[in-house]
């Protein structure tokens, strides 16, 4: 049986955690930069003290100014730095999964897929080795990609059971001009999770299931079978998380 996980950024957890508890959600947790930079020695205890129960957790890393493909050495330092703590703080709560984004544009590398692919070849390398030895996965989302070449490439060098994609739907159907069904077979078997919410196609809206343009039908028929992905829905309110999971259910099952 599925159990999505539900997206909740950490300082929004007070605000979601009746309604979590009320229905025993699980929960992918987003914590910012700022967040790891302020929270005390007792952060684990306070963030698990919101909750009366014990959900199954994934993590959300920072993303904002970071680049994992950075080719200024400097910048990828402190991606690294931010993304170790992130994984330091998914063992810490027992998460299983830990979700980053990709970094690549293509504008900013001039189309230039190898060179965000050799720096990014650098990140991931040890991030991978060390996920593996605490029982972690890595899933790569996309963002900005138009077609899934910068994935393709990086999962064909350092996919493996705990290194894969993390599919977002909404930023699918903002960037991509490609049909779902050529854009994902190339990669769906590297899926380890899916963000799963929606849009009209003019910005990211993160809307509920079924109110944009995102073919959902194609999608759960593409990955019908696979085993093991988490699927997560990313919603702006509590209420609109409880209506896309009403309306997860008719794909499910």
């Amino acid at each position: 049986m599925i159990r999505p996980h539900i997206h909740v950024p950490f300082g929004r957890l007070p605000e979601f955690a009746p309604v979590l508890g009320r229905h025993g959600l699980d929960i992918e947790l987003y914590v910012q930069g700022s967040d790891m930079d302020t929270l005390g020695a007792d952060w684990l205890r306070q963030t698990m003290g919101l909750l009366d129960y014990r959900p199954e957790l994934s993590i959300h890393a920072p993303f904002m100014d970071l680049s994992p493909g950075a080719v200024d050495d400097k910048v990828r330092a402190v991606t690294m730095s931010r993304f170790e703590r992130a994984l330091e703080m998914a063992r810490a709560l027992g998460a299983a999964t830990v979700v980053f984004h990709s970094g690549y544009e293509k504008w900013k590398y001039a189309m230039r897929v190898d060179i965000w692919l050799e720096k990014s070849v650098l990140t991931w390398g040890p991030l991978i080795e060390k996920a593996r030895k605490d029982g972690i996965r890595i899933a790569v989302e996309n963002i900005f990609e138009d077609s899934p070449e910068n994935l393709i490439a990086l999962f064909g060098r350092l996919g493996c059971a705990n290194f894969g994609l993390c599919f977002d739907t909404g930023h699918f159907n903002l960037f991509t001009k490609s049909p779902l069904e050529a854009w994902l077979g190339p990669l769906k078997k590297y899926l380890i999770e899916m963000h799963l919410h929606d849009n009209d196609g003019s910005h990211d809206a993160h809307r509920p299931i079924g109110e944009g343009r995102f073919p959902f039908q194609t999608l759960f028929n593409e990955v019908r079978g696979l085993g093991n992905v988490v699927h997560t829905i990313e919603a702006h309110s509590p209420a609109d998380a409880l209506e896309s999971l009403k309306r997860l259910q008719r794909f499910l099952y």
